[in-house]
């Protein structure tokens, strides 16, 4: 079978007008399959440097297929079936700041070059004082980006629209606000902050597309459909929502919108962003820690099993929903609409992949609800928090060998020490960094996680999992 870098392709050489930091599955079946369908209509005419913004990533194996990949698209969209594969040819070029930290700063001298994208998961947007200006590069995402605009403000050229995806609260906001730290704490001076404020725009973002990626269980038979070998083939489900939170203005340099596509730029975005999280991701990473720990692989497998479907129904209507300031109409419609994504026949969604960086995803996708129960109610809530014990249990000092925690190294470095403390839950409850605040200032969560965390090692996760069930 030939090889999809052996495929002749109508590639045309639009300029580069994206700078995007992140080559992972999600951003190339989200934002790339975008410019790609705008470039499709004729509304963009516009190309992508793709940036690798870790030491070990993809951009080696993008390079090997000229840049160009496949996505798949299968699942149900407003009752209908879709399936569909489409070469995304989007990308002009990658660059590994790591190898070549020249040729990444250079990208900041494009002229054509107008908007800035990311994705380097929830963990990706942070601080690290002992970044430098003179690293090559930098380690976080942030100083990363500070550099590249700094060079930028040298060249005495524009600014970008800057465009993260990172799930978390204010994305751009907190973006915009470390970077302002970099250039303070690298003494660039007052002219290049006032830079970074007048000529750049960040925006705050929510994205909703469910990514499973390379389909590992039956790539063959998906190579057999379409004719090519494609190891950089990303499956996605064909439901697509993206809000932007800024000027409308936006629309007339990014025509999203125009190509038909299913996003919303808007002055407040926070109502979507709350529904999404909480009721999207929140379930994904409640279902993960306790499904893996119970020997279900996968979310279509969660959906089809009795005793975690329940569990899962229960904690969007029960838990998350109650916290949420909507409609109780709108919320239960947007419920159902999430169960037949989360149920759709075609797409292999692993929990291993959710699992990810999951200290980070807890904070913003589980805590917010716990601390509403207990704030409005007086009371833990059970499901979500089992999960959240759940992995404290995966991550701690247990012994468990079923889930490998993966989690970044700052991450895994506090966890250790705190493995080595006398009460593990306690420490890790009580360590801000990972959570914005003390949790222990709610002792009933701190002995309902210990509790959960026993009776894991006792019962595990699907005995707890119905006893819930059969309580209601």
């Amino acid at each position: 079978m030939k090889n999809i870098k052996d495929i002749e392709l109508k590639k045309v050489n639009y300029p580069v007008k994206v700078i995007q930091f992140g080559e992972g599955n999600f951003l190339r079946a989200f934002i790339e399959w975008q410019i790609q369908q705008m470039n499709n209509k004729g509304l963009f005419k516009g190309s992508v440097a793709l940036v690798q913004p870790i030491e070990r990533g993809m951009i080696d194996r993008l390079d090997e297929q000229n840049n160009n990949y496949t996505v798949v698209l299968e699942g149900l969209l407003e009752g209908k079936k879709v399936q569909s594969d489409e070469i995304i040819t989007a990308i002009d070029r990658t660059i590994n700041p790591y190898k070549n930290f020249e040729n990444y700063l250079k990208l900041a001298d494009i002229e054509s070059a107008e908007f800035i994208f990311s994705n380097t998961t929830e963990a990706g947007i942070a601080y690290n004082a002992n970044d430098k200006l003179e690293d090559k590069p930098a380690k976080t995402y942030p100083a990363k980006l500070t550099q590249l605009l700094y060079r930028r403000f040298e060249n005495k050229m524009s600014g970008f629209q800057i465009v993260p995806c990172e799930l978390i609260e204010h994305n751009g906001d907190s973006l915009k606000r470390i970077v302002l730290q970099y250039a303070h704490l690298w003494n660039l001076g007052d002219k290049f902050v006032a830079w970074i404020n007048n000529e750049n725009s960040f925006y705050s973002t929510l994205v909703d597309r469910i990514v499973p990626g390379f389909p590992r269980d039956n790539k063959e038979e998906v190579f057999e459909r379409i004719g090519y070998e494609d190891n950089m083939l990303v499956k996605a489900e064909a439901f697509l929502l993206f809000v932007i939170e800024g000027d409308k203005k936006l629309e007339e340099v990014l025509p999203l919108k125009k190509a038909g596509l299913n996003v919303i730029v808007t002055d407040d975005m926070q109502p979507y962003r709350e529904r999404k999280v909480r009721l999207l991701n929140g379930p994904h990473t409640t279902m993960a820690p306790l499904a893996l720990l119970a020997g279900v692989e996968t979310v279509g497998d969660v959906m089809k099993d009795v005793d975690f479907l329940q569990f899962i129904n229960d904690e969007m209507y029960d838990e998350i929903s109650p916290m949420i300031a909507l409609p109780k109409e709108e919320l239960a419609m947007y419920v159902e609409a999430i169960k037949e994504r989360f149920n759709n026949p075609f797409v292999r969604h692993e929990l291993t992949s959710i699992a990810l960086n999951s200290m980070s995803k807890c904070e913003y996708r589980l805590l917010p609800t716990i601390i509403q129960n207990i704030e409005r109610t007086g009371k833990v809530p059970e499901r979500i928090t089992l999960a959240f014990s759940a992995w404290l249990y995966i991550y701690g000092p247990y012994g468990q060998t079923a889930v490998e925690p993966q989690d970044t190294p700052d991450v895994m470095t506090a966890l250790e020490k705190m493995k080595k403390s006398d009460d593990f839950v306690t420490a890790v409850l009580g360590y801000e960094a990972f959570w914005g605040c003390d949790l222990t200032k709610y002792p009933e969560l701190v002995a309902q996680v210990k509790k959960n965390i026993d009776d894991i090692q006792e019962v595990g996760t699907r005995a707890l999992v119905k006893k819930i069930n059969e309580s209601k």
